[in-house]
Formats: structure tokens, C-alpha cells, sequence
């Protein structure tokens, strides 16, 4: 087990600080998810709006977002920030922003496009039955969408999930830097410590993200039968 590396793991508290910087990585992605599915849904609904004003608003934030690396956004929030702002914001606040700032413009676009795919005929049905323009989202739109719009949402969640890897390089000690921590403590007596400490980091990411996979798959699936 020496000669393997992989007994690093059971040092001390290594493997309770891994859990530890798990569950960061863990918090981190469920506030960053709960944030962007909520204003991604109001996003979403905003793009669907014929105003021109508010079109060119959101194609710029949208085409912003695509163009710019989740990495360079995190740099610009974290230390761009705090060096010509002031603002004293901590890793995992600076990572939350970045994080929700992406991912409502990715809810805001696959909303908008599960909206755009429902027939025009039901939208004029709703107002030939009388329906406001917010019992027409509410009882028409809205309940179509959703069956569009869970198992893209849900690949979006995983690929959150895989990007909070990010954080390590502003200092967020999640469960990738302690990784390296340990990676690092042990570098002179058991240099094949890596490969098992990061194929450990991979499982834990993989039992996190597959069955959300899995799931998602299994809904598209079903609700296009």
C-alpha cells in the first residue's frame, strides 16, 4: 500500500479533509444552481418579449457570456474586483457570482428556446378562451416548457457541477486544492500519490454527476415517447 501511493489517503485526516472540500464544491454548486434556475426562468421569459430594447439586452449578456471563459470571469470578479472596486469578496462568494452570472444566461437561453418551440395555435387558443397573457404562461406555456426543459437543465447542473473545479486557481480550498494539498505533502515519500488522489477526486465527481445524467436521460427519453 506504501508503494502505491494510495495509503496517502488515509494519513492523518486526509480523507475527512477531502470530504470537507467536497462538500464546498458541493454548496458552491447547489446555491450557483438554485440562483441560475430562478433567474434563468425570468431571463427566459424576458427574451420571449417583443421589446426591442430588451432583445438587445439580453442577446448582448447572452453573446458576453459565450464568449467569455468561465475562468477569465472568475479572475475579473475575484481580483479585478477587489483591486479597482474595493470590494472584499471571499473565494466562494466570488465563485457563486461567476457561477450564477453563467448559469442564468444558460437557463435564461434553454428556457427561452422551450418556450419558442410551443405552436403559435395554443398561444392564440389561450386568447381565444379569454386567458390573460399570464394564465396563457402560467396553464399553457409554462407546463409544455418544463417537459422541454428539466433534462436540458439537468446537463446544465452536471456541467456547473464539473466547473467548479475552476475555483481552485483563485484560492478556494475545495475538494481539488486539498488534493493537491496532500499531493504536494507527499511529493518526496510517495510520488504515486497523484494518480490515486486525483482518479479519487474523478469518482467523487463522477457519483456526483452521473446519476443527474442518468436521470436527465432518462426523462428526455420518456417524454419523447
Amino acid at each position: 500500500m506504501q508503494d502505491l501511493g494510495i495509503s496517502v489517503l488515509f494519513q492523518g485526516d486526509n480523507f475527512i479533509r477531502l470530504m470537507g472540500g467536497l462538500w464546498i464544491t458541493i454548496r458552491i454548486s447547489l446555491i450557483s444552481v438554485l440562483f441560475s434556475m430562478i433567474f434563468g426562468v425570468i431571463l427566459g421569459i424576458i427574451m420571449m418579449w417583443k421589446n426591442p430594447v430588451t432583445k438587445v439586452i439580453t442577446k448582448i449578456y447572452l453573446e458576453f457570456i459565450r464568449i467569455m471563459p468561465q475562468l477569465v470571469l472568475l479572475f475579473l470578479v475575484y481580483f479585478g474586483s477587489a483591486k479597482h472596486f474595493g470590494w472584499d469578496f471571499s473565494g466562494e462568494m466570488a465563485s457563486i457570482i461567476v457561477f450564477v452570472f453563467w448559469g442564468t444566461a444558460e437557463m435564461g437561453d434553454l428556457v427561452r428556446g422551450a418556450l419558442g418551440s410551443i405552436s403559435i395555435h395554443q398561444i392564440e387558443s389561450g386568447k381565444a378562451l379569454g386567458l390573460t397573457g399570464g394564465q396563457i404562461y402560467w396553464y399553457v406555456l409554462i407546463p409544455q416548457a418544463v417537459k422541454r426543459l428539466i433534462p436540458q437543465a439537468m446537463n446544465l447542473v452536471t456541467r456547473m457541477i464539473k466547473t467548479t473545479s475552476l475555483i481552485v486557481l483563485i484560492g478556494v480550498v475545495e475538494v481539488v486544492k486539498i488534493g493537491q494539498q496532500m499531493i504536494e505533502a507527499a511529493r518526496l515519500t510517495q510520488p504515486s500519490a497523484a494518480l490515486w488522489i486525483y482518479g479519487v477526486i474523478f469518482f467523487l465527481y463522477f457519483i456526483i454527476c452521473y446519476p443527474v445524467s442518468v436521470l436527465a436521460a432518462h426523462l428526455e427519453k420518456k417524454w419523447k415517447d
